[in-house]
Protein backbone atom coordinates (compact mmCIF):
# COMPACT_ATOMS: atom_id res chain seq x y z
CA UNK A 1 0.00 0.00 0.00
CA UNK A 2 1.96 3.61 -1.25
CA UNK A 3 0.38 6.67 -0.50
CA UNK A 4 1.36 10.36 -1.46
CA UNK A 5 0.33 13.60 -1.09
CA UNK A 6 -2.13 15.31 1.94
CA UNK A 7 -3.66 12.81 3.93
CA UNK A 8 -7.48 12.85 3.16
CA UNK A 9 -8.11 11.53 6.57
CA UNK A 10 -6.71 14.76 8.40
CA UNK A 11 -7.38 18.31 8.18
CA UNK A 12 -4.25 20.22 9.37
CA UNK A 13 -2.77 19.93 6.21
CA UNK A 14 0.34 17.89 7.10
CA UNK A 15 1.55 15.40 4.38
CA UNK A 16 1.00 11.94 4.96
CA UNK A 17 4.44 11.04 4.89
CA UNK A 18 5.55 13.59 7.14
CA UNK A 19 2.18 11.99 9.77
CA UNK A 20 4.18 8.62 9.13
CA UNK A 21 7.35 9.64 10.18
CA UNK A 22 5.90 11.28 13.10
CA UNK A 23 3.93 7.97 13.51
CA UNK A 24 7.14 5.89 13.50
CA UNK A 25 8.55 7.43 16.69
CA UNK A 26 5.75 5.78 18.54
CA UNK A 27 4.42 2.26 18.72
CA UNK A 28 3.18 0.52 15.84
CA UNK A 29 0.09 0.24 17.49
CA UNK A 30 -0.38 3.70 16.64
CA UNK A 31 -0.18 3.62 13.23
CA UNK A 32 -2.51 0.91 12.49
CA UNK A 33 -5.41 2.65 14.88
CA UNK A 34 -4.70 5.44 12.92
CA UNK A 35 -5.00 3.50 9.62
CA UNK A 36 -8.01 2.09 10.85
CA UNK A 37 -9.52 5.74 11.17
CA UNK A 38 -8.32 6.64 8.50
CA UNK A 39 -10.23 3.76 6.54
CA UNK A 40 -13.14 4.94 8.46
CA UNK A 41 -13.01 8.71 7.80
CA UNK A 42 -12.77 7.97 4.10
CA UNK A 43 -15.65 5.32 3.60
CA UNK A 44 -12.10 2.98 2.61
CA UNK A 45 -13.71 -0.37 3.37
CA UNK A 46 -10.01 -1.77 1.84
CA UNK A 47 -8.07 0.23 3.96
CA UNK A 48 -9.64 -0.59 6.90
CA UNK A 49 -9.84 -4.16 6.30
CA UNK A 50 -6.15 -4.15 5.98
CA UNK A 51 -6.19 -3.44 9.52
CA UNK A 52 -8.69 -5.97 10.77
CA UNK A 53 -7.93 -10.10 11.25
CA UNK A 54 -10.63 -12.00 9.35
CA UNK A 55 -12.60 -12.33 12.64
CA UNK A 56 -12.49 -9.14 14.19
CA UNK A 57 -15.05 -8.28 16.94
CA UNK A 58 -16.13 -4.72 17.70
CA UNK A 59 -18.10 -4.63 20.93
CA UNK A 60 -20.56 -0.98 21.86
CA UNK A 61 -22.40 0.32 24.38
CA UNK A 62 -25.03 1.17 22.23
CA UNK A 63 -25.74 -1.81 19.92
CA UNK A 64 -25.22 -5.14 19.26
CA UNK A 65 -21.31 -6.10 17.93
CA UNK A 66 -20.31 -6.02 14.82
CA UNK A 67 -18.08 -9.10 13.74
CA UNK A 68 -16.07 -10.24 10.85
CA UNK A 69 -13.53 -7.76 8.53
CA UNK A 70 -15.50 -7.21 5.97
CA UNK A 71 -18.88 -6.63 8.43
CA UNK A 72 -17.45 -4.33 10.40
CA UNK A 73 -15.51 -2.10 7.18
CA UNK A 74 -18.87 -2.47 5.61
CA UNK A 75 -20.52 -1.18 9.14
CA UNK A 76 -18.67 1.85 9.03
CA UNK A 77 -17.97 2.58 5.50
CA UNK A 78 -22.00 2.97 5.65
CA UNK A 79 -22.61 4.53 9.15
CA UNK A 80 -19.58 6.97 9.04
CA UNK A 81 -20.83 9.07 6.01
CA UNK A 82 -24.18 9.16 7.47
CA UNK A 83 -23.34 11.81 10.55
CA UNK A 84 -19.85 13.33 8.76
CA UNK A 85 -18.17 11.21 11.44
CA UNK A 86 -14.63 12.41 11.57
CA UNK A 87 -12.05 9.82 14.46
CA UNK A 88 -8.81 11.18 15.85
CA UNK A 89 -6.77 9.45 17.92
CA UNK A 90 -6.03 12.23 20.86
CA UNK A 91 -3.76 9.61 23.31
CA UNK A 92 -2.34 6.25 23.29
CA UNK A 93 -0.84 3.63 25.63
CA UNK A 94 0.19 0.73 25.05
CA UNK A 95 0.95 -3.13 26.40
CA UNK A 96 1.30 -5.39 24.00
CA UNK A 97 -0.99 -6.82 22.39
CA UNK A 98 -3.20 -4.38 23.49
CA UNK A 99 -3.66 -0.65 23.28
CA UNK A 100 -5.79 1.40 24.79
CA UNK A 101 -6.85 5.06 23.34
CA UNK A 102 -8.48 8.15 24.09
CA UNK A 103 -10.50 9.26 20.51
CA UNK A 104 -12.44 12.33 19.93
CA UNK A 105 -15.33 12.44 16.81
CA UNK A 106 -16.54 15.36 15.21
CA UNK A 107 -20.09 14.16 13.98
CA UNK A 108 -23.29 15.82 13.06
CA UNK A 109 -26.03 14.23 14.60
CA UNK A 110 -29.12 13.47 12.13
CA UNK A 111 -31.79 14.62 14.76
CA UNK A 112 -29.93 18.33 15.20
CA UNK A 113 -27.58 18.70 11.65
CA UNK A 114 -25.62 20.69 14.14
CA UNK A 115 -21.92 19.84 14.86
CA UNK A 116 -20.49 18.62 17.72
CA UNK A 117 -17.60 16.91 19.20
CA UNK A 118 -17.87 13.86 20.80
CA UNK A 119 -15.08 11.85 23.16
CA UNK A 120 -14.70 8.28 24.26
CA UNK A 121 -12.22 5.40 24.50
CA UNK A 122 -11.29 1.92 23.05
CA UNK A 123 -9.83 -1.12 24.22
CA UNK A 124 -7.74 -2.82 21.38
CA UNK A 125 -6.21 -6.41 21.38
CA UNK A 126 -4.03 -7.28 18.60
CA UNK A 127 -2.87 -10.20 16.80
CA UNK A 128 0.20 -9.49 15.53
CA UNK A 129 -0.43 -6.62 13.57
CA UNK A 130 -4.06 -7.00 12.93
CA UNK A 131 -7.21 -5.64 15.58
CA UNK A 132 -9.01 -8.67 16.66
CA UNK A 133 -11.10 -6.63 19.29
CA UNK A 134 -12.26 -3.00 19.54
CA UNK A 135 -14.30 -2.33 22.83
CA UNK A 136 -15.74 1.31 22.38
CA UNK A 137 -16.89 3.15 25.46
CA UNK A 138 -18.40 6.61 25.33
CA UNK A 139 -21.33 8.35 26.40
CA UNK A 140 -23.42 9.57 23.45
CA UNK A 141 -26.29 11.83 24.58
CA UNK A 142 -28.47 10.87 22.06
CA UNK A 143 -28.33 7.56 22.96
CA UNK A 144 -29.28 8.16 26.43
CA UNK A 145 -30.46 4.38 27.99
CA UNK A 146 -30.14 2.66 30.97
CA UNK A 147 -28.71 -1.18 28.71
CA UNK A 148 -26.10 1.57 27.30
CA UNK A 149 -23.97 0.92 30.55
CA UNK A 150 -21.81 -1.86 29.27
CA UNK A 151 -20.80 -3.51 26.51
CA UNK A 152 -23.28 -5.39 24.41
CA UNK A 153 -22.80 -9.37 23.67
CA UNK A 154 -19.28 -8.76 25.80
CA UNK A 155 -18.68 -11.75 27.97
CA UNK A 156 -17.74 -9.81 31.14
CA UNK A 157 -18.60 -13.59 33.09
CA UNK A 158 -16.49 -15.33 31.01
CA UNK A 159 -13.22 -12.89 30.96
CA UNK A 160 -13.69 -12.64 34.74
CA UNK A 161 -15.28 -9.38 35.62
CA UNK A 162 -17.90 -8.43 37.98
CA UNK A 163 -21.38 -9.80 36.96
CA UNK A 164 -24.59 -8.20 37.36
CA UNK A 165 -25.30 -5.33 39.70
CA UNK A 166 -27.56 -7.47 42.04
CA UNK A 167 -24.58 -9.95 42.44
CA UNK A 168 -22.25 -7.46 42.90
CA UNK A 169 -24.39 -5.49 45.36
CA UNK A 170 -24.67 -8.98 47.57
CA UNK A 171 -20.79 -9.19 47.60
CA UNK A 172 -20.36 -5.51 48.52
CA UNK A 173 -19.45 -4.81 51.83
CA UNK A 174 -18.90 -0.89 52.66
CA UNK A 175 -15.96 0.34 54.09
CA UNK A 176 -15.84 1.20 57.56
CA UNK A 177 -15.09 4.66 58.52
Amino acid sequence: MHYSGKNPCYDNGVSFQKELSLMSMDHRYREIINTYYCGCNSADRELMQSTFTDSVKHYFVDHSAVIGAEELANYWAKVAPKTQAHWTLDHILVQEPEAVIEWSMSWTPLTTGIAELLRGCEWYIFEGDKISEIRSYHNNYYLHNEKNRELWDFDYIGRGYRGEAAAAAKNFSPRKI
